[in-house]
């Protein structure tokens, strides 16, 4: 299983990184002046680079800590994307409603966290591993569930366990902000205080990591 350390990137840092999703795709030029494209990739994968939300020595020295406790790329953590962290496509707080992640069939109580982008047949809908549990709304046909009372948040897979199973035929839909699991792409990392008050930061790599 894939060390991970149920533990926050800073969040001062992370909200002033840059990235965002990647994916793979082979192109092959035809004769006829077309192309054939394949993606080699099911889904997306994130890549970002923390060196740009670093603004204090106090930053920097955060993240050079937890990146002792993770030893470099071995382990990985949780990072707040600073732009898609919440289920709504467009950014808002979390409402009951904001994404559809499942239907009852009378005897199911755990549901996968979802998160969809776009719609019809081209819409891509990305697996949640990661809520952040207290921000979690959910909503069965309609009516909005307690957390803690009628449903609860696994921190073992994310999953929305339900205390009864919704009824058949029935929308089950949540809201939550969530992280992504992300290791360093690095074992080693660079720091220069000349290099830091001149504004000249290294860099800070984090890929995203498959939870098993």
């Amino acid at each position: 299983m894939t060390a991970f350390l149920n533990e926050q990137f800073p969040l001062a840092v992370a909200f002033g990184a840059m990235g965002g999703p990647e994916r793979r795709t082979d192109i092959v030029p035809l004769a006829t002046g077309y192309e054939a494209r394949n993606a080699r990739w099911a889904d997306s994968r994130r890549r970002y680079d923390a060196a740009t939300g670093i603004r204090s020595l106090q930053d920097l020295r955060a993240v050079m800590v937890l990146f002792e406790k993770a030893r470099g790329r071995l382990s990985g953590f949780r990072y707040r994307d600073p732009l898609d962290h919440t289920a709504s496509v467009s950014g808002t707080p979390p409402l009951p409603d904001d994404q559809a992640v499942g239907t009852g069939d009378g005897g199911t109580t755990r549901f996968r966290l979802q998160k969809t982008y776009g719609a019809g047949g081209q819409a891509y809908s990305r697996a949640i591993r990661l809520p952040v549990a207290p921000s979690v709304r959910a909503a069965v046909g309609g009516v909005e569930r307690t957390l803690n009372t009628d449903f609860q948040v696994d921190p073992a897979t994310g999953e929305l366990v339900f205390s009864s199973a919704p009824p058949a035929g029935v929308t089950v839909t949540a809201g939550y902000l969530f992280d992504v699991p992300v290791r360093f792409d690095t074992d080693r990392l660079e720091v220069s205080l000349t290099h830091f008050k001149a504004g000249d930061i290294p860099s800070i790599p984090l890929v995203e990591i498959r939870l098993d």
